[in-house]
């Protein structure tokens, strides 16, 4: 039998939604990015309705970390069971149980168990603090369950490109580069200290009212997927949260190239961006603008930089 010691944790929070609302968001992994803070990408590999395999990407004290996750789904009880394991790491997985239970019609309570093998890179606390974020993060997003439809929107833009996906990619990658290439883009900072993972800071120009806007991203890059998967740590109003994702779809003659945006509002700072008496409506309308002219002028460029090249090789 195994004598290595383990971290325990657990947390329980009410929750002013209903059970069935609070177990939806548990069960839809992939859209966690976008509504739980700590969640940087959630790849789902497997599902089958009950059991799911997935890898998660999360944010820890400013680092990216990653795991390969099992996860037991069932929605009778209100419960989802699961396993993660680190695989640079040593050791049993971290295992755990989310349930939901209800505390009257409007209400529930969220609980969060996991339990973690102790060594020199873990520690009690660093466990408590995941537990307590990821519940706190939950509760947030269920808490807006009734606007949930009109605080979330996704969209995309796309070009096609008569070009290498190489070199499209690598102008996407070089995110360094883009204050010298990009008319919006105003300064672009860059560091990678992990392969293939950037920490972004950006001032773009917003010329609806003149003003430079800064936000600051994780970049997971992908090149052999031709992807590259990006969640805003410091966004702009009105936008509470914003994870999305440069993707390139090749063919026989050249490369669609598509750029894909999940946003959450914040609808507190509406009327602080757009005047008095906007709604989230106007809200939508301008980040879709907002962002679509951004992704567009980027893709854009994308398409010159690879065209152009292979005009000067004819």
């Amino acid at each position: 039998m195994s004598s290595q010691r383990t971290h325990s944790a657990q947390r329980t929070v009410s929750v002013a939604a209903p059970a069935g609302v609070v177990y939806g968001l548990l069960a839809d992994s992939p859209r966690w990015p976008v509504l739980l803070h700590p969640f940087v990408h959630v790849e789902r590999i497997d599902f089958d309705g009950t059991e799911e395999n997935l890898r998660l990407w999360r944010l820890r004290d400013g680092r990216v970390s990653s795991v390969s996750a099992r996860r037991v789904l069932r929605p009778q009880e209100r419960r989802i069971e699961f396993e993660a394991r680190d695989d640079l790491l040593p050791g049993a997985p971290t295992s755990g149980v989310w349930s939901v239970a209800p505390d009257g019609t409007d209400r529930c309570l969220l609980t969060l168990r996991q339990e973690r093998p102790a060594g020199p890179w873990e520690d009690s606390r660093t466990l408590e603090s995941d537990v307590l974020s990821d519940v706190v993060s939950l509760r947030e997003a269920a808490e807006r369950w009734d606007r949930l439809d009109e605080l979330l929107l996704s969209f995309e833009d796309s070009v096609y490109v008569c070009g290498s996906p190489e070199l499209v990619y690598d102008f996407l990658y070089r995110v360094g580069d883009w204050a010298e290439l990009l008319p919006h883009v105003d300064r672009a900072e860059v560091t990678e200290d992990q392969p293939g993972v950037q920490a972004t800071v950006l001032h773009t120009w917003a010329p609806e009212t003149g003003e430079t806007l800064v936000s600051e991203a994780v970049r997971l890059c992908f090149p052999a997927a031709g992807r590259i998967v990006h969640k805003e740590t410091v966004t702009p109003d009105p936008v509470a949260a914003h994870y999305g994702e440069w993707y390139l779809e090749p063919d026989e003659t050249g490369v669609r190239v598509v750029s894909l945006h999940h946003v959450m509002l914040r609808e507190s700072a509406v009327e602080a961006v757009l005047g008095g008496g906007a709604l989230l409506v106007d809200a939508r309308r301008h980040v879709r603008e907002w962002l679509g002219r951004s992704s567009t002028e980027t893709l854009d460029l994308a398409r010159w930089h690879a065209e152009s090249a292979v005009r000067r090789l004819r």
